[in-house]
């Protein structure tokens, strides 16, 4: 569903320490920004950040950044950072496509894909988040042994998602065709709205080899 314009979504973000516009002046500094030297972990497609929020909670010995193109989904993610007073979070207003303009060699611990668009049509499937152009980039920004975890409603994107991480020489540590909803544990909006519909959710969690 497309989301209504928010007119005020960029100047609210803009007053919001907390949250970064194009992130290029940073790479190599993140950990500098956090104050710490705690692993950082990234969502890419963080929406509302129903995910982000609840999985920063639970884990404040980890630093977490949701990237997100869309700022009409990330202005609502941005008060919930604000208002939850999340000091292991910041959000970042970016293209994926420009990851390694963003981040230095070995910034990144953990990857997170939640329920990014499928691209269903062959000639688009470069675009989708698990393909190898985008784990090329990945692999430039991660530490070794990086895990990267997908979630997704979409069983082509699983399945295609599957074959990309083997063809990149990366290890399968697990994969659900129906993951449940207390082993997926924090869950984004989207994948809310999916179980209420009673529909599959599929997982994979994956390992890089550098």
């Amino acid at each position: 569903m497309r989301l209504r314009f928010k007119e005020n979504a960029i100047p609210e973000m803009k007053e919001n320490p907390l949250i970064y516009f194009d992130g290029k002046e940073n790479k190599g500094k993140w950990k500098e920004i956090f104050g710490n030297n705690n692993e950082i972990y990234l969502e890419i497609g963080s929406g509302r950040g129903d995910f982000l929020i609840e999985i920063a909670k639970d884990n404040p010995a980890i630093n977490f950044i949701g990237l997100e193109v869309n700022t009409n989904a990330f202005v609502v993610a941005s008060r919930k950072i604000k208002e939850n007073e999340l000091t292991n979070v910041r959000g970042l207003i970016a293209d994926a496509e420009n990851l390694e303009e963003i981040f230095e060699n070995e910034e990144i611990s953990r990857i997170y894909l939640n329920f990014s668009t499928p691209w269903p049509k062959r000639r688009h499937h470069k675009r989708r988040l698990s393909h190898e152009r985008f784990l090329n980039r990945y692999k430039n920004i991660i530490k070794d042994k990086a895990i990267l975890e997908l979630k997704t409603d979409n069983k082509e994107l699983y399945e295609a998602s599957c074959k990309y991480f083997e063809e990149f020489s990366m290890d399968i540590i697990e994969k659900d065709e129906n993951i449940s909803e207390e082993k997926s544990k924090y869950l984004s909006e989207y994948e809310r709205k999916f179980r209420n519909k009673n529909m599959p959710i599929y997982y994979i969690k994956a390992r890089f080899n550098k």
